[in-house]
């Protein structure tokens, strides 16, 4: 061989490995995470399994770390609502947007999450802490009704669910990139949401 000719690279794939969870998520969501195996990932990045272990540890880490990114997400966005807003409006409206921005950014994540049903200590994990997430935001919604920014004849819980149900459906079908951008996207649920649960004026 010439000596100024570089030798071909071994071992490791043509990934880094931002790029192999990306791949891996997608997949998932494609066609489930427990019909998924190690060997159908290393199939679809064009890889060895081998080779594969030098990016992620097992598919269980790959899972725990995409529902890790999503849940952190969604709990920041809450924690920033809660640090930014007295009114518990105010808070809700943010948390609201703030949901709506991190299914836009980590969409692949967020649907992965959806889909959990607690067939593992990860999955179950990442449950609980959905429902942590949803029980304060619930206070929130209970505090903006107290505060008489909401109507009251609605039970706080429901209502969480059925903001965060119209929040949540949205990875049916939003794509990033396309005409509608989060900001609107965010409006749009906002406006829906939150003006259906407007007070009825008295003697309307």
């Amino acid at each position: 061989m010439d000596a100024t000719q570089t030798p071909a690279r071994r071992g490791r794939p043509g990934y880094d490995r931002d790029q192999v969870l990306t791949v891996a998520v997608q997949l998932f969501n494609d066609q489930g995470y427990d019909a998924t195996s190690v060997a159908d990932l290393a199939a679809k990045l064009g890889v060895t399994k081998s080779a594969l272990y030098h990016h992620v540890d097992s598919k269980e880490s790959i899972l725990q770390t995409a529902l890790d990114d999503a849940l952190s997400s969604l709990e920041g966005a809450l924690d920033d609502a809660v640090h930014e807003h007295d009114d518990a409006i105010g808070r809700l409206r943010q948390v609201v947007r703030g949901a709506v921005g991190v299914l836009a950014q980590k969409l692949p994540q967020v649907t992965l999450l959806l889909r959990v049903r607690g067939n593992s200590e990860i999955e179950r994990a990442a449950l609980e802490r959905r429902r942590a997430f949803d029980h304060r935001v619930t206070a929130i919604v209970r505090d903006a009704q107290s505060e008489g920014a909401l109507a009251d004849d609605i039970d706080a819980a429901v209502a969480t669910r059925l903001i965060f149900g119209m929040v949540n459906s949205l990875t049916e079908w939003y794509r990033p990139g396309g005409p509608v951008t989060p900001d609107r996207l965010a409006d749009d649920v906002l406006r829906i949401a939150l003006d259906g649960l407007d007070r009825v004026p008295e003697g309307a």
